[in-house]
């Protein structure tokens, strides 16, 4: 169940009707559920936005599950724990990670390498080009890290540049989907996606700042 529930999310399938109807034999088999697949099931959940009470609210041993298997989940359950926890938060539900995991989970999530790509390098050019002075690397409250924040006219808008792991075909995946959600629902910052084939069919730099203008919805005359 865990894994179809991933599988599902990961690839942006996140029919809520399908999500319904697990829940049920989700929670049956938590005390079953290794770790990963505790961290996999919690974050399929919140890419979907389904909140199952069965499996998560007041009576739901959850917690409880994820309390006696803590030592057990590698960084990736604990972040995807972490987005969870961001979720319960954003939906202002009760069951919330407590304290201590809470605070591992937040920890090691904020804890990643980051790597800078040629697209995002160039697109950063570009900005700095068109008189902005892109945060770059910008980190969120809720501990994600945007490739850059810029000021547009008094508005923060966040910039994603998405190269191809940001999507499947030309659909975002989950992992996508869920960082624009949360950052622009709980940080309250508009996430602005760059995609990797709009880039690619742009040439001149005039023809770069042109296409991000329109993405920022900036007015030709408003920057020289």
């Amino acid at each position: 169940v865990s894994m179809l529930l991933w599988a599902c999310s990961v690839s942006g399938h996140t029919d809520r009707h399908l999500f319904d109807s697990l829940a049920p034999r989700a929670t049956e088999l938590l005390h079953e559920c290794n770790s990963q697949a505790l961290a996999n099931i919690a974050w399929a959940y919140t890419v979907a936005n389904v909140d199952a009470d069965s499996l998560f609210g007041n009576k739901s041993p959850f917690i409880d599950v994820l309390a006696e298997r803590i030592d057990e989940f590698d960084h990736q359950g604990l972040r995807q724990l972490h987005q969870w926890n961001i979720w319960r938060k954003e939906i202002a539900a009760d069951t919330v990670l407590p304290p201590i995991l809470e605070k591992l989970c937040y920890d090691t999530f904020t804890d990643q390498s980051l790597r800078r790509s040629k697209l995002q390098k160039g697109v950063m050019s570009e900005l700095v080009s068109m008189g902005f002075h892109p945060q770059e690397e910008f980190q969120t409250q809720s501990g994600y890290h945007l490739d850059a924040l810029v000021d547009v006219n008094g508005k923060r808008l966040g910039v994603e540049v998405d190269g191809p792991s940001h999507f499947v075909g030309r659909k975002p995946t989950g992992s996508t989907i869920l960082k624009h959600r949360q950052v622009s629902k709980v940080d309250g910052i508009e996430v602005v996606s760059v995609p990797y084939w709009e880039l690619n069919d742009l040439e001149s730099s005039d023809e770069k700042q042109r296409y991000l203008r329109v993405k920022l919805g900036i007015a030709m005359t408003t920057i020289d």
